[in-house]
């Protein structure tokens, strides 16, 4: 049976500060979508309040905006998914195999807290589906509990975007809060790459995380490693 992959994706355009834009980082979802393509999977998109997905700026500029992103914003198809995204409350968990958390610093704010993005997880999670996230995606799973009422990242081994990244791309004073030190509050056992930048994955059962944008490729190659796995 045809493999079903859900992105999450933000609708929020800006920081605290309106003036500061932000969205989705486009190649995280482009390269993880282009991975899960290449299989055959189907895939969906679901967003804290649905509809339409601003896109990250800094994103769109090189080098972050390579072959995949520039191909998704050619293509007409393609964008109007991001202009009419489904709501959670569209979205019945059952049908799908793994949830995919992008990231971009806009997600650090509906994420967190989103109830019907948490019964998403929750549901794929414990009937065994992969639960996994880039970057910034796993601001997503910080405030999920399961059914027995702790957190699911805690005691699992994880990463996402470093607080040392935030230093190193100047927006440590404009997030909200350090994300990978309420990932480690919540009991998670946060692991990244000895260098900034650079491609680093974690998986631990079937919760699979990537640290950064440029983990977005290995990170979902590493979904479809246990998505097959479970198969076999």
């Amino acid at each position: 049976m045809t493999k079903r992959i859900l992105h999450v994706v933000t609708n929020v355009a800006h920081y605290d500060d309106p003036a500061h834009r932000t969205g989705l980082w486009l190649s995280e979802l482009t390269h993880a979508w282009h991975v899960f393509d290449q299989r055959g999977y189907r895939q969906e998109l679901v967003s804290p309040a649905g509809g339409a997905v601003p896109l990250e700026p800094r994103a769109l500029k090189f080098p972050n905006d390579d072959k995949t992103a520039k191909a998704w914003r050619a293509d007409p198809a393609k964008t109007a998914l991001l202009e009419n995204t489904a709501s959670p409350d569209q979205i019945d968990a059952s049908q799908y195999d793994a949830i995919y958390f992008t990231g971009g610093h806009a997600v650090m704010y509906d994420f967190p807290d989103s109830d019907g993005l948490q019964r998403i997880t929750r549901e794929i999670y414990e009937r065994g589906g992969i639960v996994s996230s880039v970057c910034h995606g796993y601001c997503g799973l910080l405030n999920t509990r399961l059914s027995d009422g702790t957190h699911l990242i805690a005691g699992r081994a994880m990463t996402g975007f470093a607080w040392t990244e935030e230093v190193l791309a100047r927006v440590a004073k404009l997030v909200p809060y350090n994300a990978e030190q309420q990932a480690k509050d919540r009991g998670a056992r946060y692991r990244k790459a000895a260098l900034p930048f650079v491609p680093h994955t974690v998986t631990d059962g079937n919760l699979v995380t990537g640290q950064n944008p440029q983990s977005a490729t290995a990170t979902a190659k590493k979904v479809v490693e246990a998505l097959e796995a479970g198969a076999r």
